[in-house]
């Protein structure tokens, strides 16, 4: 027992000694031991510690290496998670492929000849979309459009391609924008005006329909009004019809009984200025002027007579008829057979209430039959079966009167009275044929005749309408109310800027065309009182910030701001301004350096980015902006554009350059 304590606590000891020389010098170490066990233990002892010291480090790296490997690893896998959902996702997203095939240059207002090689199918080289890019439909897979996770709309994939197609009638509303498809049959006409007789159906898109007019000249104030020859006042559905008592439209746009609009009126009689201008002579037809042309007309009846006569009181020759009050007793004059000619020219005298004229009128395509009447009773349109009624007033008794009437017009306001409203029955002139025209009751006329249209006596008649209209404030009244949203209700008889100005338009033509009728002059410078008045106490005036003058369209509270009727405005005092003599060209002049000097310091709050608005309400009731629709977008272009020819100024110009683009999807730049 005592040898083996001895020889354990020597064992100890040598250990102990090893342990010591290893850690003092390693390298040296060269310890010698009798015990061959001891010497063993020493060299296995020696050799953990070596191992031990070395292998500390290697550790650590493995640590670090394994840390980055984690990191890489984490990365590929958020890597391939995103591209997977992002593959997954692309179909509801335009690729990017598609947008870099956009031409940008497609957007440059003018540009119609780049517009017409792409429409043409071309490929230019430089990315352009060439229409003869085929898609293979029975490919096209059917998917669904998430849009802004509201809503989904149907559309189409291209799995190849990875292009989603989503339906125009879509797009057109939410962007909107138009579209249509041209027919192979007739030529594509383009931005530039040329034509396009390529066989095959292509497709337009267009941001807007409205179209520009660019002016040709200088503004002429005796001249064609703006681009007013491609309006029709006549056709428009708010129109009920021509008042055949005053011969100017009357209005179903704010009271569907009807009234008259002196705003609409001028437009009626500049439309019809300007087109005498632009439209080549009139074909017509003389059916009876007494002297060099009498017709054959007939007497269905004994009690019926008809003389020629020479009438004092007139200083002319003149028909007398007479006849009973039966449609069977009228005079007649048969076998007219009249198409596209369809304008008819008058001048009668009715004694009794029971005289009248008529026409008859045929639908070639249906072979229906309408009478047409014109009858002095106090009323405006009436249809009962195939008659239409208009009235010439109690005011046309024992009254010579001058009636110029378009048949068509006048027959197809009478089928749209008694036609439902959701669906019109429409007829074309080049349906409708002349049959006849007859005389009842008893009365005097002369001067009949028919022709393709008679632009002045329209002109004339809205003329005379507006001087006979004028109220004491120089101003033609409105006769309904106005709702506008957000203002207060503009009662019955409020005054329109822009009725201002038209009117007075229509007046200095009518003062200088007539040769210097100081009636017409007379009027104008009346209208001319409305423009001193501020809108609260009866006029057109409004102060915008306590520094600019403004002309009201509708003389709101507060103050609307309306562009286009303002700019309307300030054409009829520059007509009248170089029309009139001095005495009343200045103050027009003086109004209308106001007005100009207002629109150049104004002009541009009405820039959206992408468009124009239609007034400031934004500004006058802290509201939304209300946004021009394309046509009323164009008409700022249109009058911008008039006006840079009138004053120099490149802030007009420019503007108007800008709001084209925006009419062909330029938009300001982002920040």
């Amino acid at each position: 027992m005592s040898q083996d304590l001895l020889a354990n606590a020597q064992y100890a000891v040598n250990k102990q000694k090893t342990c010591v020389v290893a850690l003092t010098s390693i390298k040296s170490a060269t310890c010698n031991h009798k015990n061959s066990r001891s010497n063993s233990n020493y060299k296995s002892s020696h050799n953990f510690i070596l191992f031990k010291r070395k292998r500390e480090p290697f550790v650590f790296v493995i640590m670090r290496l394994n840390l980055k490997a984690v990191l890489l690893f984490l990365t590929v896998i958020v890597m391939v998670i995103t591209c997977a959902v992002y593959m997954r996702c692309v179909e509801f997203t335009f690729p990017q492929d598609l947008v870099k095939r956009w031409d940008r240059r497609l957007y440059a207002v003018g540009n119609a000849d780049l517009l017409h090689d792409q429409l043409d199918g071309s490929d230019d080289g430089r990315g352009s979309i060439a229409a003869s890019d085929g898609v293979n439909l029975q490919e096209l897979q059917d998917i669904e459009c998430i849009i802004n996770q509201e809503y989904t709309v149907h559309c189409k994939r291209d799995g190849d391609n990875h292009e989603v197609y989503v339906p125009f009638s879509f797009l057109r509303h939410y962007f909107d924008i138009s579209g249509t498809m041209s027919s192979p049959a007739s030529p594509l006409t383009t931005i530039d005006g040329n034509s396009d007789s390529h066989a095959q159906s292509k497709f337009l898109w267009m941001h807007s329909t409205a179209k520009i007019n660019i002016p040709k000249g200088k503004y002429d104030s005796r001249g064609v009004f703006m681009y007013f020859e491609n309006y029709n006042v006549e056709i428009r559905d708010r129109v009920k019809c021509i008042s055949a008592a005053d011969g100017v439209p009357i209005s179903t746009q704010w009271e569907k009984k009807g009234y008259f609009y002196p705003t609409q009126i001028a437009q009626f009689a500049l439309s019809h200025y300007s087109k005498n201008l632009t439209e080549p002579e009139p074909r017509i037809r003389m059916l009876e002027n007494v002297d060099s042309v009498q017709a054959n007309w007939l007497l269905p009846a004994k009690i019926s007579n008809l003389t020629r006569i020479w009438h004092p009181k007139f200083n002319s020759s003149v028909i007398q008829y007479e006849t009973a009050i039966d449609f069977d007793s009228a005079i007649v004059l048969r076998e007219i057979n009249q198409t596209l000619d369809l304008v008819l020219s008058a001048d009668f005298l009715l004694v009794t209430n029971s005289s009248s004229l008529m026409i008859t009128v045929e639908n070639r395509e249906t072979k229906h039959t309408y009478r047409v009447h014109y009858i002095p009773v106090d009323l405006l349109l009436s249809v009962q079966d195939e008659n239409i009624y208009y009235g010439l007033g109690l005011q046309a008794l024992n009254k010579w009167h001058h009636l110029t009437r378009d048949l068509h017009i006048d027959v197809q306001k009478g089928l749209a009275l008694d036609s439902p409203k959701k669906s019109p029955i429409r007829v074309k002139r080049t349906d409708l044929r002349i049959l006849s025209i007859s005389f009842l009751g008893v009365g005097f006329f002369d001067n009949i005749s028919l022709s393709t249209y008679d632009h002045m006596a329209n002109f004339y008649d809205a003329a005379e309408w507006l001087v006979n209209n004028q109220d004491h404030t120089g101003g033609w009244p409105n006769p309904v109310r106005r709702s506008l949203n957000g203002f207060a209700e503009l009662k019955a008889g409020w005054l329109s800027a822009m009725g201002q100005g038209h009117a007075i338009s229509v007046l200095a033509r009518a003062y200088w065309k007539s040769g210097g009728d100081k009636r017409y002059l007379k009027a104008a410078a009346l209208g001319l009182k409305p423009y001193r008045v501020f809108s609260k106490d009866g006029g057109v005036l409004a102060h915008f910030m306590d520094k600019y003058f403004w002309y009201e369209e509708y003389p709101t509270t507060p103050a609307s701001f309306v562009l286009n009727g303002f700019i309307y405005s300030l054409l009829g005092l520059y007509d009248l301004n170089a029309t009139a003599p001095s005495f009343i060209a200045n103050e027009a002049g003086q109004f209308f350096q106001q007005g100009m000097n207002s629109l150049k310091n104004m002009l541009l709050l009405f820039d959206t980015g992408s468009g124009t608005s239609y007034d400031l309400r934004h500004l006058s009731l802290g509201v939304a902006p209300n946004l021009a629709r394309w046509d009323y977008h164009a008409t700022h272009v249109n009058q911008l554009l008039l006006l840079a020819t009138i004053d120099s100024d490149p802030l007009i110009s420019r503007t108007a350059e800008r709001w084209k683009g925006y009419m062909f999807g330029k938009r300001a730049k982002h920040n």
